[in-house]
């Protein structure tokens, strides 16, 4: 069977194209994907049988051999950069705990800065 990979797909109108792995285009159609799966994601790994169609090779009995690997995931820090960020992070946290056990709340900027560092952290971990 031949391998390609989603060049785009178009969830919406429920079609998109794939480019096998010796450089042709294949239409690829809602209804040539396994039952219940997601839509394809770009760049995505497939397997799939091939049809002459109306208007050239259409994909039928779609296999997903691999997803693409999110944006977010490549361009993730190393796990050693993150393990002191997030050490880090536990320090600034306990000096607004600190501060809370005295009946303070963190001033309108300081606050913000928390939650900015926060919300950076749980992105590259939820990556």
């Amino acid at each position: 069977m031949p391998t390609g990979k989603v060049r785009f797909y178009d969830e919406e109108k429920g079609f998109g194209f794939i480019t096998t792995d010796d450089g042709q285009d294949v239409f690829l159609h809602a209804t040539a994907l396994p039952a219940g799966s997601p839509p394809p994601k770009a760049g995505a790994r497939l397997e799939f049988g091939v049809a002459d169609g109306k208007r050239g090779l259409q994909a039928l009995s779609v296999r997903v051999l691999e997803a693409p690997v999110s944006l977010a995931k490549r361009s993730r820090k190393p796990a050693d950069d993150m393990a002191i960020i997030v050490e880090d992070l536990v320090k600034l946290l306990d000096g607004v705990g600190n501060d809370l056990r005295k009946g303070r709340y963190p001033s309108g900027s300081h606050g913000k800065t928390v939650v900015a560092v926060l919300r950076k952290v749980a992105d590259e971990l939820d990556a």
